[in-house]
């Protein structure tokens, strides 16, 4: 029989990842830097899938690959202030002295999974919108497969069409977003 174990994150837990992101924008925007904390954010996840975990912490561990592949499509084509606001919320992974160590049987991974459920919440915009886009992107080569056509003749041409909407969308939503006044934490990027 599963157990609900609900938790509140004071505000001075909020800080502390607030204080991560913060330091993150020192390190995003650098090729070198982009290239560890995606390395950083996939190894943790690797790792992850080799260990015994509770269902509570894996699903929002894998999760997070979402987060990484609407990162590095290129099909997807992010702005790179988008994709610098990303990195910034994947520094976390970076650090091998995080609140828990990893190695903790069960444990370890309970603050990833608790920073992850953070990001999943602040980016819930853009995961539905690159969700949408490669839903839309595997249903348009499997009909164009069906069809007998080849899916990569002017394969840019049928995906920008898509993106541009979802982008359009994506960004409006993110700025209304931004202008509500609400309660509710939100990183400051």
């Amino acid at each position: 029989m599963p157990l609900e174990i609900t938790f509140t994150l004071s505000d001075e837990d909020l800080e502390h990842f607030q204080e991560i992101v913060d330091r993150s924008k020192l390190a995003v925007g650098k090729d070198k830097q982009n290239k560890q904390i995606e390395a950083a954010a996939r190894k943790m996840i690797d790792d992850a899938k080799g260990a015994q975990l509770p269902d509570f912490i894996a699903k929002r561990l894998f999760k997070l690959e979402t987060v990484i592949n609407m990162l590095t499509d290129e099909e997807w084509r992010l702005s790179e202030e988008e994709r610098n606001r990303i990195r910034g919320a994947l520094i976390y992974f970076t650090n091998p002295e995080d609140l828990i160590p990893d190695h903790i049987p069960g444990l370890g991974y309970l603050d990833d999974a608790i920073y992850v459920e953070l990001i999943i919440r602040e980016l819930k915009n853009e995961i539905d919108h690159y969700e949408e886009f490669c839903l839309f992107r595997s249903n348009e080569e499997r009909k164009r497969i069906a069809e007998g056509k080849d899916p990569h003749v002017n394969r840019e041409a049928w995906l920008a069409e898509k993106r541009t909407a979802l982008h359009s969308r994506m960004r409006r939503y993110r700025l209304r977003r931004m202008g509500e006044d609400s309660s509710s934490w939100r990183f400051r990027w």
